[in-house]
């Protein structure tokens, strides 16, 4: 089964083409311009699997949380290409795509982490906060929130006890001083790729989304928390 997978919940977007467990082609795409040239990176991506969008059998999207622009512009993206291919829509977490992504890493970095290992995806989400998901094989332990920094280590150690934990995404770089007790346990990686959402998406329960899927947010924007009563001069909903 061929799946785009497309994340956009940072500024590095991640595209791939898989095959069931193969992958055809990927890339990581800087978005920081938004969505001014990200359907081109798509169809670079598709052109080098030498798969057609009409050829594909599913497109999986990364719903966040993460950039509200980001995921708005992702999430539009995927069901414009969805609609068009007459496709189902696949939505997944980012911060479990990004889990699943550092699973794949310490796969590949002998010893291979035991079975009760605790992999926490931690992605910068501005205002000094920082967006956190905690998980073992894959399953959350405990629902996915935006904290302080500060408050990472105490939230993971109730969830994780004494189990082996590692950590993954950019929140290190946004708050080295804060998280360097962590960084030991940190992986090189990032931001979630457009291969991890594929393979989470084709792993799970394959609910199409494609009219009613909604980016993931977590936290209200900046407006609705500085404008609770809606926008000052702005006309009324009816």
């Amino acid at each position: 089964m061929k799946v785009l997978g497309l994340d956009t919940a940072t500024l590095t977007a991640g595209i791939a083409v898989i095959d069931d467990g193969r992958v055809l082609a990927e890339a990581r795409h800087d978005s920081s311009n938004r969505s001014s040239d990200l359907l081109v990176a798509v169809d670079d991506v598709c052109r080098r699997a030498g798969v057609a969008p009409t050829a594909l059998d599913a497109i999986a999207i990364g719903a966040g949380p993460g950039s509200f622009t980001g995921l708005r512009i992702g999430m539009a993206t995927a069901k414009g290409i969805a609609f068009a291919a007459h496709r189902p829509l696949w939505a997944v977490s980012s911060l479990a795509a990004l889990a699943h992504d550092a699973i794949t890493v310490l796969a590949d970095q002998p010893p291979l982490p035991p079975d009760d290992g605790v992999i926490v995806a931690v992605l910068d989400a501005r205002r000094g906060e920082v967006y956190a998901g905690c998980y073992r094989a894959g399953a959350p332990l405990d629902d996915e929130r935006v904290i302080a920094p500060g408050e990472l280590a105490a939230w993971v150690r109730t969830l994780a006890g004494e189990r082996p934990t590692w950590f993954a995404g950019d929140a290190l770089a946004a708050h080295p001083e804060v998280l360097a007790p962590l960084a030991e346990q940190w992986l090189a990686i990032s931001t979630p790729s457009g291969t991890g959402v594929a393979q989470l998406a084709l792993a799970g329960k394959r609910v199409d989304v494609l009219t009613a899927g909604v980016p993931t947010y977590i936290r209200p924007s900046e407006a609705e928390t500085k404008y609770p009563d809606g926008v000052p001069g702005a006309l009324r909903r009816r």
